[in-house]
Order: C-alpha cells, then sequence, then structure tokens
C-alpha cells in the first residue's frame, strides 16, 4: 500500500531544547494512525513540522512524496488540518464560511461550489448551512471544523483532539466520521482519551520526551475485554473454568495480592478475557463458581493501549492521563 507520510530522522530544536528527537514512521493510504504522549512529549512540534507551521531542524518529512520544507506550499495542499483550538469566524454562516476558506484554498467557481456541497452533505451540516456559526453547539462546530478541512480533497486528514470538549454522543459521532473518512483519506488523530484511539485506529505511534516509544497495531477488541478478580485454589481452576464458556477468549490469568480485609486461605487472581457477547458475562460467573471460585470482582478491562501507555511513559495505572 503507498505510503502517504513519510517521516524520517525528524529532529526539531527550539534553542537548547530538543523537542523531537530522531523520530521515524510511515502511514500508508487509508490508514488511521494516533498519535500519543503526555504533554511536552512532541505531538504537537511533529504536527506543526507535518502541516508546514515549523521547519525541521534535522531530518525529513514527505507528504505523498512531496518533502514539506522544500516543496511547501505543493505538500500543503495535501493536508486537511483541523487544530486543538479550531479557529472559526463565528459571524459567518456555515456556508459562507466554507466558501471563503475554499478559495483561501485556491477552489474557483464550480469547483468550490461542489466542493463545499460534497463537504457539508458528508459531515450532515445541510440543517445548519444557513445558521451562524456562534448559534451552533460545540458538536456541530467540530463539524464545521472538519469540513472546512476537507475542502480541495487532501491527501492528508490531520485531527488534533477532535473530540475535546464533546459530550458522549458528538464523541460517538465523532469517531464515526474518522471511520468513515478513513475510506477516502488518510488520517492522523492525536487525542488524551485513549480508548477513543483504540476504537478508530489501525496503529499507535507512542512518544515520550520528544522519542518515539513504540509504534503497534491495534486489534479494536477492547469494547469486549473484561476483567475479573477471583478466589480459588489454583490458576488452572480458573483457566479451566473460563475456557468451558463458549465465545470466550482467556488472555491472561495474573495472581494479584489479597486486600488486609479479606481472610481467605486461597489465592486471588485477575483475569482478563474477550466476550463474544456482553449476555456471556452471566455465564462467565455461573462457570466460576460452579468450579468453587469466588467471584469478587467483575468489570470493563482497561484497554491493552492503556496498559501499554502506562508501561512505555513510566506511569502508573492509578496515575491520571494528561
Amino acid at each position: 500500500m503507498p505510503q502517504v507520510i513519510e517521516i524520517d530522522r525528524l529532529t526539531k530544536r527550539y534553542g537548547r531544547r530538543l523537542a523531537v528527537d530522531d523520530v521515524s514512521f510511515t502511514i500508508a493510504e487509508h490508514e488511521v494512525l494516533g498519535l500519543l504522549g503526555p504533554n511536552g512529549s512532541g505531538k504537537s512540534t511533529v504536527l506543526r513540522v507535518l502541516t508546514g507551521y515549523l521547519r525541521p531542524s534535522g531530518g525529513s518529512v514527505r507528504i505523498a512524496g512531496l518533502d514539506v520544507s522544500k516543496q511547501s506550499l505543493a505538500a500543503r495542499r495535501l493536508v486537511g488540518y483541523v487544530p486543538e483550538d479550531v479557529p472559526l469566524y463565528t459571524t459567518m454562516e456555515v456556508d459562507e464560511f466554507l466558501l471563503f476558506m475554499g478559495n483561501i484554498k485556491g477552489l474557483r467557481r464550480k469547483a468550490l461550489r461542489e466542493s463545499v456541497d460534497r463537504a457539508i452533505e458528508r459531515l450532515s451540516l445541510q440543517s445548519v448551512r444557513n445558521l451562524a456559526i456562534a448559534k451552533l453547539s460545540r458538536g456541530f462546530r467540530q463539524r464545521v471544523a472538519i469540513a472546512q478541512a476537507l475542502l480541495g480533497e487532501p491527501a492528508l486528514l490531520v485531527l488534533d483532539e477532535p473530540t475535546n470538549g464533546l459530550d458522549p454522543r458528538q464523541i460517538i459521532d465523532i469517531r464515526e466520521m474518522i471511520r468513515d473518512l478513513a475510506r477516502t483519506h488518510t488520517v492522523l488523530v492525536t487525542s488524551h482519551i485513549l480508548g477513543e484511539i483504540e476504537k478508530v485506529a489501525n496503529r499507535v505511534a507512542i512518544l515520550l520526551d520528544g522519542k518515539l516509544l513504540a509504534l503497534e497495531s491495534l486489534d479494536h477488541r477492547g469494547d469486549r475485554r473484561v476483567r475479573v478478580r477471583v478466589q480459588a485454589a489454583t490458576a488452572e481452576q480458573v483457566r479451566a473454568a473460563v475456557v468451558s464458556v463458549p465465545g470466550t477468549n482467556l488472555l491472561r490469568v495474573e495472581p494479584v495480592p489479597s486486600k488486609p480485609a479479606e481472610e481467605s486461605p486461597d489465592p486471588q487472581f485477575a483475569v482478563t478475557l474477550d466476550l463474544d457477547e456482553p449476555g456471556r458475562t452471566r455465564e462467565l460467573v455461573v462457570a466460576l463458581v460452579g468450579a468453587g471460585a469466588g467471584v469478587l470482582e467483575l468489570g470493563p478491562a482497561a484497554s491493552d493501549l492503556e496498559t501499554r501507555f502506562l508501561q512505555l511513559t513510566g506511569r502508573t495505572a492509578a496515575a491520571p492521563t494528561p
């Protein structure tokens, strides 16, 4: 599959401070890549170099083969960018604003009108196209921001914290929208909500202190993953009970220390598994109890991405993700 983005040994310095240190990765056509890292990890700098706002101190960045430093204007025409704090002209109507932004991007007459109409239809903005942006909800404003990024059909969409400040329903809408956009665009997305990245991205790149710690694939099974804390004589007793439930994929069984208030001769185990249907949890509990195990806790498991992120960035599971 063709590579839309090729970042090779990218380095960026601000005076003496090294913000991005020898970072390399590629993004394929129609791929969604999540760029993750704590505040100050270098995410924003990578985005600003990629979108032409900053020049790299070293290395190279190419978009569809165009060097963002040497062929800046041509490369920028291939990028649709939605920053975290989207600058919208709130006194303009939606249609007026999109026509204005399309003009800035060099679209004219029929091509401009067609591009705006496509963006409005794709982002479901028909009902608000003649309203002032100031009157729109935050969710609709975010749709307008993404619509302007789509004008001119760029090869790459860069979405910086696209769900920031949205309510749960709006977050789900943006998630579905990103999946749809990936059918025709390559998408680079950042978010502090790791669960959202896990639901939409094919791979993640994790940064810390300007360095690329990991570039990994995702399996999108987090919605079905549960964690059970049980008391049982042996780990094998637990395994046998879990695998007896149809549609269950046992991932791991790990010993855990008992809590001070819990006095029992039997050890405790943390069980992480996938269930093909949410209703299987009842069958799981019945199987464990029938095998002589005591079920102490049952709930959604932390995503593998969250666990991996905490491991790589040196944080504990109890620490907040910034």
